[in-house]
């Protein structure tokens, strides 16, 4: 084949902007074999296609969180603003989709509580009722939407038509004896066994050492438990108040005792585990659960993933050079 035809053929479709017809004609030959030249040309590698566009921007990140974390799904949407108060509309419309694009008759479904998961259930509009099971996985704290599991449960099960159990008993208690005192009462044993036969666990990924953690509003420790958490312990993240590590591994054991809920391990041992998170400041909380493998989905925006996706590129940094 006349490479010098191929590349007359190149030209005129992309730079001089000629539809295959009048590359056709300008050239003497068939608009088929144009079409055929320009497969050619690709097959060749004589033409690069970049697309530059928002949407190959985000793609970009959820292919890069997906293949580096090995996460079944990552859905990233655009970042729009710090401002808790607006910020996670967007993402729970997201995270509403993506969770009603999953979900089928005969589900188990088990949540958690904070700001993520809330705008997920707000963000709600099911087509149809489903023939489901809405849980907690962990007790709640009243006062606060956010952190009253039971009514973010009952407010999910209204919104799909769906069986609902609620969890009466709080997220964290003053010591071991006491929760095991409280796992082992009837029905909050009887809540739990069935959160732990969930297929589908909706949770959001808290941050560990900030004023406005929700790690705070479940469990009312002090600023020194807090400080000892993060800087002692090394303290990242947590989900279902269970605080990890930046490795994801459990760390400030004597608190995990205390908990009313999933532990680590049963929540990793869930078929389908939804995370809901977002903003930059969420990429250190977010790492750290996803190098524990707590999730299969992420559902978080671009500062988020990017934050996280730098953490990653730090650590393996560190790993190469020995730094």
């Amino acid at each position: 084949m006349d490479q010098n035809l191929i590349y007359r053929v190149i030209n005129l479709y992309y730079v001089d902007r000629l539809t295959q017809s009048e590359v056709g004609q300008r050239l003497g030959v068939s608009t088929a074999k144009v079409s055929r030249l320009l497969k050619q040309a690709r097959q060749q590698g004589m033409v690069e296609i970049t697309i530059h566009t928002p949407i190959q921007r985000i793609y970009d990140l959820e292919s890069r969180l997906k293949a580096v974390f090995a996460l079944k799904d990552a859905v990233v949407i655009p970042s729009i603003t710090e401002d808790k108060n607006t910020h996670f509309h967007p993402l729970g419309r997201a995270g509403a989709s993506y969770l009603l694009n999953h979900l089928r008759n005969g589900d188990i479904i088990g949540i958690g509580g904070g700001t993520g998961v809330h705008s997920v259930v707000q963000a709600i509009e099911a087509p149809q009722t489903y023939d489901v099971q809405v849980v907690p996985i962990l007790g709640g704290v009243q006062g606060q939407f956010t952190t009253d599991v039971n009514y973010l449960v009952a407010q999910l099960a209204q919104r799909l038509g769906a069986k609902v159990f609620q969890l009466h008993a709080p997220a964290f208690v003053e010591n071991k004896e006491h929760r095991d005192m409280l796992l082992s009462v009837g029905p909050i044993k009887e809540v739990l066994d069935i959160a732990r036969k969930a297929n589908i666990v909706l949770l959001g990924v808290g941050s560990i050492g900030s004023n406005e953690s929700r790690y705070i509003d479940f469990t009312a420790l002090s600023a020194e438990d807090m400080k000892l958490i993060a800087e002692t312990y090394g303290g990242v993240g947590e989900i279902g108040a269970n605080v990890y590590d930046i490795n994801g591994k459990l760390c400030a054991s004597e608190y995990a005792e205390r908990i009313i809920g999933l532990s680590l391990p049963e929540i990793k041992n869930t078929p389908f585990v939804i995370g809901v998170a977002g903003t930059a400041a969420k990429a250190l909380p977010i790492y750290g659960s996803l190098r524990g493998g707590y999730l299969h989905a992420l559902i978080t925006d671009e500062a988020a993933a990017q934050g996280v996706l730098k953490l990653f590129e730090r650590d393996l940094h560190r790993i190469n050079w020995g730094n």
